[in-house]
């Protein structure tokens, strides 16, 4: 009796150490990529969106970064460059060999690459593709759907894209018109427009997504841009929310694909046109909209829960970001 009264709570210490490890192999692995983005908010942004997800207690997020190659005409080569990087540099990118992530490692892959990225290469495009296609997640964040407009299964997963010279022959554009009916417009034309930053209205679309269930039907975003004229396959693809664009000079008069869900094989993808600059991600619609969007992409469902400060349809709401340091 001696023996077991002293096992036993060395087998129940061995339980508790197997339970803790399980609990921490249960969070939701994500890998934020990035390194090329047109939008100088982008190294910012890319740390706001892992202590976003990190502080929710439900993710563990490692990012990995490309170098961008860009022409010295001094040297006739390609160099890395460091930092952000301009227009100029931008007019003859250059793939990054070295760029090949283990994508298989991880549950959800979020995109904050840019317009003009450069081409990754043709295994590391292999790679995402079989990750998405066997079940893989993937969530692409506003200028993330200006990228690669030539690499075909890239387009079908984010349904629509902006800029990089898209016109009608990349698919038609999609949006909500006056009466509120879902259009596909095939009328030639070039991709990618958007007026002035502002405080601009959120109407749902389909309201019992996991994504948007509990939100009010029409919220306000923070300052941001309302993103138009998208167009692409837009096959699997459903548009959970539109935007409208109320600035002086809006490039169009009509609802805007603004969050989107779509299937790609097994893979799940969610797309959000929010995000330009840090007061954009400081937005509690962006936040909230963004966590639960890389739940679901990850797993199907969504148990984070709607705040008691998002917005409504009078009042928008931010919380202003500071970084943690360890």
């Amino acid at each position: 009796m001696r023996f077991q009264s002293l096992r036993f709570p060395q087998s129940l210490l061995l339980v508790l150490v197997l339970l803790t490890s399980l609990c921490v192999q249960a969070k939701i692995k994500v890998l934020i990529i990035d390194g090329q983005n047109n939008h100088d908010v982008w190294p910012k942004s890319t740390i706001m969106m892992k202590q976003y997800l990190e502080e929710t207690g439900l993710f563990v997020v490692d990012i990995q970064r490309t170098q961008y190659l860009w022409k010295s005409e001094r040297e006739k080569t390609y160099l890395p460059m460091a930092g952000n990087f301009n227009s100029v540099a931008l007019k003859e990118p250059k793939e990054d060999p070295s760029f090949a992530p283990s994508f298989k490692k991880y549950d959800v892959v979020i995109s904050n690459f840019g317009w003009n990225a450069a081409n990754w290469s043709e295994s590391t495009q292999k790679d995402f593709e079989k990750f998405i296609k066997k079940g893989g997640g993937f969530v692409t964040v506003h200028a993330a759907d200006n990228c690669f407009p030539k690499w075909k299964a890239y387009n079908e997963m984010i349904g629509l894209g902006g800029w990089g010279d898209r016109n009608e022959k990349d698919g038609p554009y999609v949006y909500y018109d006056k009466e509120n009916k879902l259009v596909r417009d095939t009328t030639a034309g070039n991709c990618g427009a958007h007026g002035k930053q502002h405080v601009f209205p959120v109407t749902l679309r389909v309201p019992n997504h996991p994504i948007t269930q509990g939100m009010p039907t029409s919220w306000l975003t923070a300052k941001d841009e309302c993103y138009a004229k998208l167009r692409g396959p837009g096959t699997n693809m459903t548009i959970l929310a539109t935007g409208k664009d109320q600035s002086d000079k809006a490039p169009t008069d009509r609802n805007e694909p603004i969050l989107m869900v779509l299937k790609y094989g097994k893979g799940r993808v969610f797309h959000t046109t929010l995000g330009h600059d840090d007061y954009s991600f400081e937005g509690v619609g962006f936040i909230t909209s963004f966590l639960r969007g890389v739940e679901w992409a990850a797993t199907a469902k969504v148990t984070i829960p709607i705040p008691t400060d998002f917005p409504s349809a009078e009042n928008a709401t931010s919380r202003k970001f500071t970084a943690i340091t360890k």
